[in-house]
């Protein structure tokens, strides 16, 4: 796992942004505008009150007692579906909400896979008052249909996506090409994919989940992890764990994919069957035919059920 980032947007060979001239602007000015708010004292103390007393951190590290006894290991659980409105996602969505109000922006648009994304998104414009515009393939929007009333609930439009496959992929597709035309709009991206700045940002943070759940096992044990382990869609669950403990060598990290219905050709598993490509902004892995063009995913899981991959 590279830690490092490179001035270019790089992890490695990995990263980088490949969007329309149109967009290059747009995506300059956000990398500018984080990198600077972000080593001020005044932003990040309002994302971390706003993760305290809004998000509900910090979340538990539960011992899995009965689990443990089980498979003779000492399991913890980083307890996320602990934080308001069930995931991870909220992490994000607060910080980047917080950086678009600062940047001036008059509406959110995102894209959601499981509907998590799009809850917390929309869950944190309401909070902050800001307008937003949740895009989701017609199929998600179906087999998660709670967290479309959740989210319609909420104040947010939902924009079915209903080309290709019709999930998260067509969603990240219908997102991008909104917030092409509309240069007022700020994308709050879910996963840490897509062009630079993303993956930093959102990697950013996320990164509250590792370094408390580092500081929370060594009170707890007195000691590190032997291993970590995380599901892996599009990483950002994932990096935010494992960031805290990359320089650690002696704790091992495993990210479980999705398999779907047939492991060699209908599959979610990215890092196991991709292929680096260019794909949605990033030179990263994914799945692809035999000509190197994106194929889709499969898996139950929606929030698995996606083709790219982090490239850090």
């Amino acid at each position: 796992v590279a830690k490092m980032l490179e001035n270019n947007g790089t992890y490695g060979v990995y990263g980088g942004a490949f969007v329309p001239p149109v967009l290059e602007t747009q995506l300059k000015k956000l990398s500018d505008f984080f990198d600077q708010i972000t080593q001020t004292d005044e932003f990040r103390t309002e994302f971390i009150d706003v993760l305290k007393d809004f998000v509900g951190r910090p979340s538990s590290l539960y011992y899995a007692k009965n689990l443990s006894e089980y498979v003779g290991s000492k399991i913890y659980l980083k307890r996320e579906d602990l934080n308001h409105t069930g995931s991870h996602k909220i992490n994000n969505a607060v910080g980047q909400i917080l950086l678009a109000k600062k940047m001036g922006a008059k509406e959110i648009i995102a894209e959601t896979g499981a509907g998590q994304h799009g809850v917390a998104t929309a869950t944190a414009c309401a909070f902050l008052g800001l307008p937003c515009k949740i895009f989701m393939g017609a199929v998600d929007m179906e087999r998660q249909a709670l967290n479309v009333r959740r989210m319609r609930l909420l104040g947010a439009e939902i924009v079915a996506a209903t080309t290709g496959n019709q999930t998260l992929k067509d969603a990240v597709d219908s997102a991008l090409d909104y917030y092409i035309n509309h240069p007022d709009s700020f994308y709050l991206l879910g996963s840490q994919v897509g062009p630079h700045p993303y993956p930093k940002m959102v990697g950013y943070f996320q990164s509250v989940i590792g370094n408390e759940a580092r500081q929370q096992i060594l009170n707890k044990e007195g000691r590190l992890p032997d291993s970590v382990i995380a599901c892996l869609g599009g990483g950002s669950n994932a990096i935010g764990l494992f960031s805290a403990f990359i320089d650690d060598p002696q704790v091992k990290m495993y990210g479980a994919e999705g398999g779907g219905k047939n492991i060699a050709n209908n599959t979610a598993a990215t890092l196991n069957y991709g292929t680096p490509i260019v794909f949605q902004g990033t030179y990263s892995y994914c799945l692809t035919d035999a000509d190197k063009n994106p194929i889709a995913s499969k898996s139950i899981a929606a929030g698995l059920d996606y083709p790219g991959i982090s490239p850090q």
